[in-house]
């Protein structure tokens, strides 16, 4: 993807190394804020465009910021969306990731103005599983420390609650997962339809193949 290629380049000078784990050091602040000192802090972190125009200009950024669980659990998560971003990272660049992670930033935000809802960044790290699982599908992981499972049957019940939450969620959620998609595939799109494009090549080929085959039989 050439536009890809260029934004990297021009994005280089600006993109920040080692950005999910700063990211998910600040989600365990946060966390630790809400546990020791001020419970409910995350709410004054979450976009909402209404206190974003009455000068609350912090809300843009802090949405990545609310942790994603509570207790114990919550340090698991952030720890699993730390080793899958800095994975991404180097499996992408520094450059790449950082702009993938924005544009899941900004999606996020635009839907949180067409639902009129808060934006919280539970849909951004779900497709940031989704890439892991797309690249590294045979990674192993031990569920709830004792199952060993591979990350695609993973993958395959994140895409199910994608589904699920398109096909009967509440109108916010769907856009929120839907945009989230759309980031997906921007970057993907070409493993998926380039594919089924080789495949149909491969198809015809092959059935031209068989047809001169079967002709080159009648003639003798």
């Amino acid at each position: 993807m050439k536009w890809l290629w260029k934004l990297e380049r021009v994005f280089d000078k600006f993109a920040i190394r080692n950005l999910m784990m700063y990211i998910a050091a600040i989600n365990l602040g946060v966390y630790l804020i809400e546990v020791l000192i001020m419970p409910g802090f995350r709410y004054y972190l979450y976009f909402d465009l209404s206190l974003f125009l009455q000068g609350e200009i912090w809300r843009i950024i802090t949405f990545i910021f609310i942790p994603p669980a509570s207790g114990i659990f919550a340090i698991i998560v952030l720890y699993f969306y730390y080793m899958i971003g800095s994975s991404l990272e180097n499996e992408w660049g520094t450059s790449k990731f950082n702009i993938y992670y924005l544009f899941g930033m900004v999606a996020t935000i635009i839907a949180s103005i067409l639902t009129s809802s808060p934006a919280i960044p539970i849909y951004i790290n779900l497709s940031l599983f989704l890439a892991f699982a797309h690249y590294y599908p045979d990674y192993q992981i031990l569920l709830f420390f004792i199952i060993p499972v591979k990350i695609k049957y993973l993958g395959y019940l994140n895409w199910f609650f994608y589904a699920v939450t398109i096909i009967t969620g509440a109108f916010p959620e769907k856009v929120f997962a839907l945009v989230s998609l759309l980031n997906f595939f921007l970057f993907f799109y070409k493993d998926f339809f380039g594919g089924m494009s080789q495949k149909r090549k491969v198809y015809n080929n092959r059935r031209n193949y068989n047809a001169q085959i079967r002709e080159f039989k009648k003639r003798k």
